[in-house]
């Protein structure tokens, strides 16, 4: 007998392949059939009508916190996720000395807009990575990889140092033999960042920004005599768009390692300022490093940021402005009296219009551009025909500065007008159309965990196939199933997982393609940390299913907890 068989849908298996009609079945976790498939079933799925595909695969998140109290990973299980790729951007939640608990969690705090009070929820049962992982088993909904985290690693070794300066040689053989014991325990591979918007709470780099190029290169050596997995790396120049020194070090790391470098960034600030700009060099620089057989890969999130904020509850957006964070920082008497202040507007005029960009300076994190910078709610009755306009419009209709149509609009709501900013732009969408069409660019990635204050991107499945496939007919659907389930998997080194294949594990996702919509997406209150977040509920969706058990049915998840710690191979 069978432990499932999903009858009739359309098998889209994650090869490229057009789909098929078939069955599947099921049984310990792996499916055994694919075809027409006799005999009785413990559970038998109606999948006539669906597409019967692969589980997605995101191979960016920072869910490895939230794991420890969330083994769903809400709200990704939901949109079809059926592994995550956690510990990124050089931060993991292990290797943590138990005296350290508090120093990673602020970390965690700032770096990835996630809530200390939720943080205060990890059950430390672990120290080192390998007790990290072993602490998950059982426990999980998804499939987890992890990453090891530079900055974790640093921390671990050199204590405070590790944000002052670089490591010693005594320090760099114990980091590297730490990372070598990781790597033995099933890390995906090193995460690292040099990028200048990652920074703690005291305002102080984190401690992979202090590494040296050397010191990469060495742990790049470490991984190659794994020869699995692959590298996580944000170089300094990330934000900028990655300049030709970090083009070449990208190049040099995936050489070393003898594994692929996953980046971010590519086209970076000019994404924002002018999207078309980056793009040719970027594209031929992804070509030279897979002619050069040390391929680098680059993240791409193909649906545009966003989220809300107000004066009156801030917003981290503006940490590339120093002048206008520190306002957003202040009680909300001081902000008043500050906007109202003819000589501190000036200087907030000037300050916008002027972004930091130097990083020894503090946070490069472009502010929101004010053509897609929307009025979400006003309180006012004087106000209510700017709602749902741009700032950019409203300014352009009398000639005042964007700035002072935010503060004048946020004055007369007692600062409480809600924004919504989006990195959004018909010139961003149209250079999407064929960035993503790159073999090297990974549309599978959300930031999935992080940023309470804004979306994280935990329905960008849903989205990529609403938007990509179903809208824009950019993508036939074996096609676009393929780019979110085994290329993914393949990059990462999850050489078992992102296929439907007998023999293989049987995580699979069920959706109508008639009814598949992002759904409701906005602030909602966590049931199990009873803090507001942002949260993502699609339609369409018939099941999610994990080695072969149901963890999401219709929407609702089952409590079951089939996954797994996968190690790449």
């Amino acid at each position: 007998m069978h432990d499932l068989v999903i009858r009739g849908g359309l098998v889209v298996d994650g090869t490229g392949l057009p789909g098929r009609t078939a069955d599947v079945a099921v049984s310990d976790g792996r499916v055994t059939a694919v075809g027409r498939v006799d005999g009785e079933a413990r559970q038998v799925i109606d999948a006539d009508g669906l597409v019967v595909a692969p589980g997605i695969v995101d191979i960016h998140t920072h869910y490895d916190p939230q794991l420890t109290w969330d083994p769903l990973c809400d709200t990704s299980a939901l949109h079809g996720v059926t592994t995550v790729a956690a510990g990124n951007c050089g931060f993991s939640i292990a290797p943590c000395r138990a005296d350290d608990h508090a120093y990673v969690a602020q970390m965690f705090a700032r770096v990835e807009g996630m809530d200390p009070a939720a943080l205060d929820r990890i059950p430390w049962g672990f120290e080192t990575f390998g007790e990290y992982l072993d602490t998950r088993s059982g426990r999980l909904g998804l499939n987890l990889g992890m990453y090891v985290g530079h900055s974790a690693l640093r921390r671990w070794v050199m204590g405070d140092a590790a944000f002052e300066r670089a490591s010693t040689p005594d320090e760099l053989d114990a980091i590297s033999t730490l990372f070598a014991r990781a790597m033995a325990d099933g890390s995906l591979g090193l995460s690292s960042s040099h990028a200048p918007t990652h920074l703690d709470m005291a305002d102080r780099p984190v401690p992979s920004r202090l590494a040296s190029l050397d010191e990469m290169r060495a742990l790049a050596d470490v991984q190659g005599r794994t020869g699995v997995g692959s590298i996580a790396y944000a170089p300094g120049s990330a934000v900028e768009g990655i300049d030709a020194a970090d083009r070449d070090l990208l190049i040099e790391l995936a050489g070393r390692a003898g594994v692929p470098v996953v980046t971010q960034g590519l086209g970076g600030r000019s994404k924002v300022d002018a999207p078309t700009k980056a793009w040719a060099a970027s594209s031929a620089f992804l070509d030279r490093s897979a002619a050069a057989g040390a391929p680098v890969y680059s993240l791409l999130m193909a649906r545009p940021l966003n989220g809300p904020f107000s004066l009156a509850r801030g917003t981290s957006r503006y940490e590339g402005v120093p002048l206008w964070d520190a306002l957003l920082a202040e009680p909300h008497d001081e902000k008043v009296r500050l906007l109202r202040d003819p000589e501190h507007r000036a200087r907030l005029r000037d300050a916008i219009d002027h972004p930091n960009r130097d990083a020894s300076v503090g946070s490069t994190l472009p502010p929101p551009i004010w053509e897609s910078l929307r009025v979400a709610r006003v309180h006012s009755d004087a106000n209510r025909a700017a709602e749902g306009r741009t700032v950019g419009a409203l300014a352009g209709e009398d000639g005042r500065h964007p700035a002072d149509v935010v503060f004048d609009l946020a004055l007369a709501d007692d600062l409480e007008t809600v924004f919504h900013w989006s990195n959004e732009t018909p010139a961003w969408r149209e250079l999407l159309r064929d960035v993503q069409r790159h073999p090297q660019m990974v549309v599978g990635v959300s930031d999935g965990g992080a940023h309470l204050g804004w979306d994280d991107g935990a329905e960008w499945s849903t989205y990529f196939l609403t938007t990509w496939w179903q809208g824009e007919q950019l993508w036939r659907l074996e096609e676009a199933i393929r780019l979110m389930t085994s290329v993914p998997a393949g990059v990462v080194g999850l050489r078992d997982r992102g296929v439907l294949a007998v023999g293989r594990p049987a995580d699979v996702f069920l959706f109508d393609p008639e009814r598949l919509a992002v759904g409701r997406c906005g602030l909602a209150v966590d049931e199990r940390t009873g803090l507001e977040r942002f949260r993502s509920v699609p339609e369409g969706i018939r099941a999610t299913i994990v080695n072969g058990t149901v963890v999401v049915d219709d929407g609702t998840p089952t409590g079951a907890t089939p996954g797994q710690v996968v190690r790449p191979c």
